[in-house]
């Protein structure tokens, strides 16, 4: 049970309701945008953020969801592997496959350039002060620089809401299938 109460669209301020409805189709995310609501200056910058970006779509689908999933493991959010595992399912990664993603070398149903992807999510989030050029070059074969920006940041902003959801013991929604983040 989460440590603060949550909030509904009808909590917010007018302005911010139509918000609330925007950020419903981003997935199933109540409690979590119902906590943040506490505060609607947290709820308004971040999901407008969030809807922006998704409108905007500069990364792919799969690569996003690869990078979430990988930060969330590494990091243990239940809360948000069950919500991001079965969006990576839809992309192509089964759902034994989701599991075992930071044993992503030898993963079978990982390309290289998804691989890369996984690799760069460890380093953002365990690895950051040490990580080397190489990387980066690596990547630049790939993705724009606006691309590994938006990635980079996604990747930070998914551990914050790790830690975010974590301590404040958000429930994953009823409807939505409850996955351990254990590795």
């Amino acid at each position: 049970m989460s440590r603060v109460s949550i909030k509904t669209k009808n909590d917010l301020p007018p302005e911010l309701q139509p918000l609330w409805d925007k950020m419903s189709t981003y997935g199933a995310f109540e409690n979590q945008a119902g906590v943040m609501a506490q505060r609607p200056p947290i709820f308004k910058h971040t999901w407008s953020l969030l809807v922006d970006l998704a409108g905007e779509a500069v990364l792919s689908k799969r690569h996003l969801e690869l990078a979430l999933v990988t930060v969330s493991l590494l990091n243990k959010c239940d809360y948000c592997v069950s919500h991001h595992a079965p969006k990576l399912a839809v992309q192509g990664v089964s759902e034994a496959g989701a599991e075992r993603l930071l044993d992503y070398k030898d993963h079978p149903e990982l390309d290289g350039l998804d691989k890369l992807v996984v690799e760069y999510s460890i380093a953002v989030t365990n690895n950051w002060n040490k990580t080397r050029d190489e990387i980066f070059a690596r990547l630049r074969e790939h993705f724009s620089e606006a691309q590994i920006v938006e990635l980079t940041w996604r990747i930070a902003l998914c551990g914050a809401f790790n830690r975010f959801n974590d301590i404040l013991q958000l429930d994953v929604e009823q409807g939505v299938p409850q996955r351990e983040a254990a590795e």
